[in-house]
């Protein structure tokens, strides 16, 4: 069953995403002193008393204003007051009402979803005189509270539990969602595509690259499996990266790829693949993540009869240390494969979550110890006595033998690649562990 969702809505920089992390315990949304910051919706899970609910970290709106980016932030607020079960308005007790705050206060009484007005910034939770003035919002008592100091913050989530839905009966069994992060560098596609994904204009799309600075995550369902889409942030190289809010949305970025089970590189076709691709990959790769490579953008690319092949043989050998990885070829802009994507992404995952029996893995590694036997090394020879498969995310392979020491980079590299053809992994990095036989006991 999804949870209820609870939509904070406002201004900017009236304190939505500081007291968002109140609730959530943590830096989940991005906190600076420009406005701003926050543009697409942010869905951060967190409970109170027992019940566990969503809050929606929205964008500042802005009524009235013809700037176009704004405009889209306002309609991604617009849409989480759709999508929400109630909504929290948030106001700054300092600035007093303002116009802003009453058009607002009109676009939510239009809602007819139920509507808490919490006053921020209040200095004095008892008895503040600063929320008093809030009552001409027509939206019922003004709660005061400080998002920054958490004073209040127990009374207002105890309303918002009042407001929430009955609680559905717990559900059965292990979550078997699969997340798929959706990474790159600024302006190659992630948020088009995501959309695309989604069947909706859930994250703001605009030529200006970093648009995106949160990590979105977004729930749906396909062939009976609920995938979480998280679009990221574009990545760029560190020295380019200024500090403040483009370093934090960095920092999130990475933070998605860890948590992710499959990692989706999105590359700009049109430029082709760039040392902040091949830094983006070794990070999955390292962290024995799934990977795919979307090309995005096909459409801007002059083609004949060997475009493709050649392309994603140049993309491959460019990204040699990822040769795994399945590449699929779109473009956002007309849907062309885009529907590629998500099965490919199940597929790496399964392979990255894949177990082979004991006997077949030693078949293998006598086979090729046989085919090409170990180079000799200090005088000696690699022995190996027995494999068998470890953990899995990635899969992991032990092999024990006489001295890992007599293993050179490239007798590993053979035996990566004859696992590879036995057994396939598209999409996923394997390990292999050599151990010492004494070792086999630990």
């Amino acid at each position: 069953m999804s949870l209820p969702v609870v939509a904070i809505v406002g201004r900017p920089n009236v304190g939505k995403s500081t007291l968002i992390n109140r609730f959530v315990g943590g830096r989940e949304a991005i906190v600076h002193g420009e406005e701003g910051v926050t543009r697409d919706r942010l869905y951060l899970k967190t409970d109170w008393n027992g019940r566990d609910f969503l809050v929606v970290d929205t964008g500042g709106i802005v009524p009235g204003t013809s700037d176009e980016l704004l405009k889209s932030v306002a309609d991604q607020a617009r849409l989480a007051i759709e999508e929400a079960d109630e909504v929290l308005f948030m106001v700054d007790a300092d600035a007093g009402p303002t116009a802003a705050d009453r058009d607002i206060a009109t676009l939510l009484r239009k809602s007819r979803k139920p509507v808490i007005l919490a006053v921020n910034k209040c200095d004095s939770i008892k008895d503040d005189p600063k929320a008093y003035e809030f009552y001409e919002l027509g939206l019922g008592d003004p709660l005061p509270v400080s998002g920054l100091h958490g004073t209040g913050t127990g009374d207002l989530l105890d309303v918002i539990v009042s407001y929430l839905p009955p609680a559905p009966p717990p559900a059965e069994g292990e979550d078997d969602t699969l997340r798929v992060a959706i990474i790159g560098r600024p302006n190659v596609g992630k948020s088009s595509i995501t959309n695309r994904l989604l069947g909706s204009e859930r994250m703001i799309v605009s030529p200006m690259a970093g648009t995106t600075r949160d990590a979105i995550d977004s729930v749906i369902t396909r062939d009976g499996r609920q995938i979480t889409l998280v679009d990221t942030a574009g990545l760029r190289k560190k020295a380019k990266v200024d500090y403040g809010v483009e370093q934090f949305s960095a920092v999130r970025a990475l933070k998605a790829m860890e948590r992710a089970d499959v990692v989706v590189l999105v590359i700009d076709a049109t430029e082709g693949v760039t040392d902040q691709d091949k830094r983006l990959a070794g990070i999955a790769e390292e962290g024995g993540k799934a990977l795919v490579l979307v090309v995005n953008k096909w459409d801007l690319v002059p083609k004949d009869t060997y475009t493709l092949p050649k392309f994603k043989e140049l993309v491959l050998s460019e990204l040699h240390h990822v040769a795994f990885a399945p590449v699929v070829f779109t473009s956002a802009l007309t849907g062309q494969r885009v529907d590629n994507v998500l099965p490919t992404a199940m597929a790496a995952a399964e392979e990255n979550n894949r177990r082979v029996t004991t006997g077949v893995v030693n078949e293998v590694v006598t086979e090729a110890l046989a085919l090409n036997p170990p180079p000799m090394r200090h005088g000696k020879r690699l022995r190996v006595y027995y494999s068998q498969q470890g953990p899995v995310k990635p899969p992991t392979f032990v092999l024990f033998c006489n001295s890992p020491e007599l293993v050179t980079p490239s007798y590993e590299r053979y035996l990566e690649n004859k696992f590879r053809e036995a057994f396939g992994f598209a999409g996923t990095p394997i390990r292999l562990w050599f151990r010492a036989r004494r070792e086999k006991s630990s």
